[in-house]
């Protein structure tokens, strides 16, 4: 079982313990690869879809990794959820893409046609989650090239997708995995509330949000990794 850790921002990336006395493995088309251990590697891809992507089929094809953890702080819809809470992906969907003008349901991906990209075994990654840390919710991840925020257009998207956490990079690495027939889950911790007057305030203060994934990303990525290998060997057997 290998796997890897995508982040998009270095910030996000160094607080993995030890990283910052680590050299990357290689840097491919601009992107740092570091190996954290043996079959467990990390990479700040960069913000938003399109260098999610590249990160993400990166490590598809050159390291041909069984999972990928989409990781990093994200806005939340749910103002009961403490800043620094962790999210856990139910789902991926990506907000703003829209060809609706040619009779498409907003949100429908073509070429995979599908609105709706599916996460690793969400229960399992919840429970993982939730030893971690108790507070840990579930939910749907709504990816589009924008930094939220309230108005018009955040409330259209609520309304369509429903969406416990709003980025710009976990519905990406989705559609990539998916291509790929690759596991893909996503552990997300809450940087700002999308619906409040302070959000912005919140977000320059991430600080506590990327102490608190810090502290979960790890160990959360080495129990889904040992989980996936025992479903693979008990499949194996069956």
């Amino acid at each position: 079982m290998t796997a890897a850790i995508l982040v998009a921002m270095p910030q996000e990336l160094e607080v993995i313990p030890g990283i910052s006395e680590k050299d990357p493995k290689e840097r491919v088309a601009g992107i740092d690869i570091y190996e954290l251990e043996p079959g467990l590697y990390a990479c700040a891809g960069g913000v938003g879809k399109v260098n999610a992507a590249m990160a993400a089929e990166i490590l598809c094809l050159r390291y041909a990794v069984d999972l990928i953890v989409s990781a990093g702080v994200a806005g939340c819809t749910r103002d009961s959820m403490a800043l620094g809470s962790i999210m856990v992906a139910s789902e991926f969907v990506q907000h703003d893409v829209d060809t609706s003008a040619v009779g498409d349901p907003p949100g429908l991906v073509s070429t995979v046609n599908r609105i709706v990209f599916p996460a690793y075994e969400p229960e399992r990654c919840l429970s993982a989650a939730q030893r971690l840390d108790s507070q840990s919710r579930l939910g749907r991840i709504a990816t589009g090239d924008w930094f939220v925020q309230n108005g018009d257009r955040l409330w259209e998207v609520f309304g369509r997708f429903t969406p416990l956490a709003l980025d710009m990079e976990a519905g990406a690495v989705a559609q990539v995995c998916y291509r790929n027939g690759v596991r893909v889950t996503a552990i997300k911790s809450v940087s700002d509330h999308v619906f409040k007057d302070e959000q912005l305030e919140e977000y320059a203060n991430y600080s506590r949000a990327l102490a608190a994934l810090g502290t979960v990303l790890i160990p959360f990525t080495k129990e889904i990794m040992g989980s996936a290998h025992k479903s693979e060997r008990k499949g194996q057997t069956t």
